[in-house]
C-alpha cells in the first residue's frame, strides 16, 4: 500500500513545483550555474579570462565570420585545471582576407573591417617549397564565427560573457553565505536575549547599515588594493545588517511562542531551543532576504565594476562589459552593452522570482 509522505519538506516542495514562475527562475539560476562552472569549457576562447584580442576585428555584429591565421608561438603543457582556470595560449591569430605563395614563402593580407586591400605581408614561418598553399590552409587557418561578434578589441563576446558568469555568481553566494553567518548569529542574540546585548547589537547594525556600501568600498580598496577580494568583503560587510533585522524580529515575536515555553520547560538550553526550534520556523523571510541579497550583491558588483573598483582587466564582469561599451549606445552597435545588460536583468529578476516561490512554498500558514 503506497503512502504520500506529508511532511513539511515534501509540501513545500510540491508547492514550489506548482509555481511557474518558481520554477522557471530555478532552471534560469541553475543554467547560469552550469555555465559559470564549465565556462572555459564551454566558451570558444578558452584561454584565461578569454582575452584574445584581434584590434582588426573589433566591434563586429552577431555572427561575423573571418578566417584566422594561426602561427604557434609559447609552448605550454596542458594541465588538469586548464578547465577551471583556462589555457595559454599557444597561438598567435591573424585575421586575413587573402592568402598567396611567392618564392617559397608565404603571404597574408590582413583584414580590414572597412574593406580596403590592405599589402601582403610575409608569413613569420620558413616551410619550404614542400609544402603547397592548399596544405598551408589546412595547417595554420581556420574559419571562426562570433556568435555575439566582438567587443571593441575584438575578443569574443560569448565567451567573455560565459567567463563573467563566475564573478557575478560567486559574489552572490559569498556575500549571502556572509550575511547570512554574521546575521543570524547577530540576529538571534539580540532577538532571544535583548537587554544590553540587544542594545549594543542594534547599535552595531545601525552604525553598519549607516556606511554606504561605495563608501566601505573606497576605504577597503586603500587597505587591500582594488580587485576581485575587496568587492567580495565589502559587499558582504554590508549585506548582513538587514539579515540581522528579519532574525531579531522574527525571534523577539516567536519566543513568546508556546513550543517555546514548552522547550524551557523541559530544560532544553538556550542554543538547542534557537536553532532546532525558533530558526527552523522563521527562516521563510530570511530565504527571501537572502534571494534579495543575491539579486542586491550582482547588482552593486556590476556597479562597483562599471566605477572602475570591482574585478580588474583583464578579468570579464558583466559591469565592466558595460563600462567599456556604454558609449556604443548610441550609436549602431548598441548590443555591446545590452547583452551584459540583459544578462544582469534575467539573473536579478530569477532570483527574486524565486525568492518570492520559497516564501509561499514554506510559508506554514497557507495550504
Amino acid at each position: 500500500m503506497s503512502h504520500k509522505s506529508t511532511s513539511l519538506s515534501s509540501i513545500a516542495l510540491q508547492k514550489f513545483k506548482k509555481n511557474f514562475w518558481g520554477v522557471l527562475s530555478f532552471i534560469v539560476i541553475l543554467f547560469y550555474a552550469i555555465i559559470a562552472l564549465f565556462a572555459y569549457v564551454l566558451a570558444p576562447d578558452d584561454t584565461q579570462y578569454a582575452n584574445q584580442m584581434h584590434i582588426s576585428i573589433h566591434s563586429q555584429p552577431p555572427g561575423f565570420t573571418v578566417n584566422l591565421l594561426q602561427l604557434p608561438s609559447v609552448q605550454t603543457e596542458s594541465s588538469f585545471w586548464d578547465w577551471w582556470n583556462g589555457k595559454t595560449s599557444t597561438i598567435e591569430e591573424i585575421p586575413y582576407s587573402d592568402l598567396d605563395f611567392k618564392d617559397g614563402n608565404f603571404y597574408y593580407r590582413p583584414y580590414d573591417v572597412d574593406g580596403n586591400l590592405l599589402p601582403f605581408i610575409e608569413v613569420p614561418l620558413k616551410l619550404g617549397d614542400k609544402m603547397d598553399l592548399s596544405r598551408f590552409r589546412e595547417s595554420y587557418t581556420s574559419k571562426k564565427t562570433f556568435l555575439l561578434g566582438t567587443d571593441k578589441y575584438g575578443r569574443d563576446l560569448l565567451s567573455r560573457m560565459m567567463i563573467g558568469t563566475r564573478v557575478s555568481i560567486s559574489i552572490g553566494f559569498v556575500t549571502v553565505f556572509i550575511s547570512l553567518f554574521i546575521g543570524i548569529f547577530l540576529g538571534a542574540v539580540a532577538g532571544y536575549y535583548g537587554g544590553k546585548i540587544d542594545a549594543a547589537i542594534m547599535w552595531l547594525i545601525n552604525v553598519t547599515w549607516s556606511i554606504p556600501t561605495l563608501l566601505m568600498v573606497i576605504a577597503i580598496s586603500i587597505a587591500l588594493g582594488k580587485g576581485f577580494l575587496t568587492v567580495f568583503i565589502a559587499v558582504g560587510l554590508t549585506m548582513w545588517v538587514e539579515v540581522a533585522r528579519v532574525v531579531r524580529g522574527q525571534i523577539i515575536v516567536a519566543k513568546e511562542y508556546q513550543y517555546v515555553t514548552a522547550a524551557k520547560a523541559l530544560g532544553f538550553n538556550n542554543f538547542r531551543i534557537i536553532t532546532k526550534h525558533i530558526l527552523p520556523n522563521i527562516m521563510a523571510p530570511v530565504i527571501v532576504i537572502s534571494a534579495a541579497n543575491f539579486a542586491a550583491s550582482i547588482l552593486i558588483e556590476s556597479g562597483l565594476s562599471f566605477l572602475g573598483l570591482g574585478a580588474q582587466p583583464p578579468m570579464p564582469s558583466w559591469g565592466s562589459m558595460i563600462k567599456d561599451h556604454y558609449q556604443y549606445i548610441i550609436l549602431d552597435k548598441a548590443y555591446l552593452a545590452i547583452v551584459p545588460g540583459i544578462a544582469i536583468m534575467t539573473l536579478v529578476m530569477a532570483f527574486m522570482l524565486l525568492g518570492n516561490a520559497l516564501r509561499d512554498a514554506l510559508d506554514v500558514k497557507t495550504s
